[in-house]
C-alpha cells in the first residue's frame, strides 16, 4: 500500500515536473508555436490596396499597426471602426489601421463601396493572398497588432465592442511608445 502511494506520488511529481517544462516554468523563456507561426506569416503578408499596389508590414516601420480583417456584413467588425478612427486622430503618426476585407462573402465591389460611404482614415486593403487563411484564423474579427518595432504584440479573434477595443488598442499603443522610449533612453 505504501509503496503504491509512493510511486503515485512519484508519478504526479513526473507530470509536474514535465508540465513545467512544457509551459517554460522553472527557467528560460517560454516561446508559443502557434504565435511564432503566425508571427511569422504576419511579417512576411503581402495584402493589396484597391488600386492593386502590394502593400506589406515593412512599409509601416516605427509604426504601431492594426490589422483588422474584416468583412461588410460583420457588425461587431463596424461597430469599432469609429473607435479606430478616434484613435488615427489621437495618434495620426504614429498608429495605422490596415483594414483588410476577408473576402468571405464580400467581393472587392461591396468592400469599395463600403469604403465610399464612410469617411475613415484606414489603409483598406484586401486579403487576395489569403493571408486570414493561413493564419488558420475561425472568423472575424480578427485583429493583429503590430509593434512599432514590427514585432506581433497580440493576436486576437472576436471584439469587446467600441468602448473596449478602444482601450485595449489605446493601452497596447501607449505601451508600446513607452517601452521603445524607455529603450531610446538607456542607449543614450
Amino acid at each position: 500500500m505504501k509503496r503504491g502511494r509512493f510511486l503515485g506520488g512519484m508519478l504526479i511529481g513526473l507530470l509536474i515536473l514535465l508540465g513545467l517544462a512544457l509551459t517554460g516554468c522553472g527557467g528560460g523563456e517560454a516561446t508559443d508555436p502557434a504565435k511564432s507561426r503566425e508571427a511569422a506569416i504576419l511579417e512576411g503578408a503581402v495584402f493589396v490596396d484597391f488600386e492593386g499596389n502590394e502593400v506589406q508590414l515593412a512599409d509601416y516601420a516605427g509604426k504601431f499597426v492594426l490589422i483588422d480583417f474584416w468583412e461588410t456584413w460583420c457588425g461587431p467588425c463596424l461597430q469599432v471602426f469609429p473607435a479606430m478612427q478616434q484613435l488615427r486622430e489621437e495618434y495620426p503618426e504614429d498608429f495605422v489601421m490596415l483594414a483588410v476585407t476577408v473576402g468571405m462573402s464580400d467581393t472587392k465591389e461591396d468592400a469599395l463601396g463600403f469604403i465610399e460611404e464612410n469617411e475613415y482614415d484606414f489603409t483598406w486593403l484586401y486579403d487576395e493572398n489569403e493571408v486570414f487563411v493561413e493564419l488558420g484564423a475561425q472568423g472575424i474579427p480578427f485583429k493583429a497588432y503590430i509593434g512599432p518595432d514590427g514585432e506581433v504584440i497580440d493576436i486576437e479573434m472576436g471584439s469587446r465592442g467600441k468602448e473596449g477595443d478602444y482601450n485595449v488598442a489605446k493601452a497596447k499603443i501607449m505601451k508600446a511608445f513607452a517601452e521603445g522610449s524607455d529603450a531610446d533612453a538607456e542607449t543614450e
